[in-house]
Parts: C-alpha cells; structure tokens; sequence
C-alpha cells in the first residue's frame, strides 16, 4: 500500500494505491487518525490506483468517516477504481460515501 498526503486550505487529499487488507489497513487507520489529529477535519480520499480492498478496509472508511461527522467535517471518495465502486457496492455501503469523478471536482466540493 502506497499513501501519500497532500493538504490544501479546506481539505486534505490522501491517495491511496495498492491492497488495503488486514495487514495495511492498521498503517492506513494510523495515517488518517494523525490527519485528523492535526485539526483536519475534511478528507479525500483518491482511491483510482487501489487494487484491492478488505472489510478492515471498510471499517476504517466508516470509523473515519464518523469520527469527521462528530467534528463537523467530511469524508468524500474521488475518481474510485472500479475494484472499490463494487466493493463498496457490494458491502451496501456505496451511498454513506459522497463520490467525485476526479481529485478536482471533490476538492470544489468544499
């Protein structure tokens, strides 16, 4: 898993490339907690280059998403892979997550 961060004034970027399964998905919870920790409270999340995604994948995606909701801020998904639009499909939990068809039509968005 690849995670590199970017951070603009109202929001920031976090792209994501590769697996996110059990053995990563416990860095990539410790990359969004530390974002959120830094008082960025709206997040991107760029998943084009992602391959693969679990449940613990999920779970960070929904514990994330939460834990910005409580702050008053956002966890939206930009130019997805089509391995995450049918995982989040599949899991039922496609419409919890606002989706942006590139990293500049999320980052108006705010």
């Amino acid at each position: 898993m690849d995670i590199n961060i970017q951070d603009y004034k109202r929001v920031g970027v976090v792209t994501v490339g590769g697996r996110i399964d059990g053995a990563t998905a416990p860095d990539f919870e410790s990359h969004l907690k530390d974002i959120i920790q830094s008082g960025q409270n709206n997040l991107i999340l760029d998943m084009n280059n992602v391959d693969f995604m679990s449940s613990s994948c999920l779970r960070v995606m929904l514990t994330t998403r939460k834990a910005l909701m409580k702050v008053g801020g956002r966890l939206v998904i930009a130019d997805p892979s089509s391995r995450v639009t049918d995982t989040l499909d599949i899991a039922g939990i496609d419409v919890l997550f606002e989706v942006f068809a590139d990293r500049e039509a999320a980052i108006a968005s705010f």
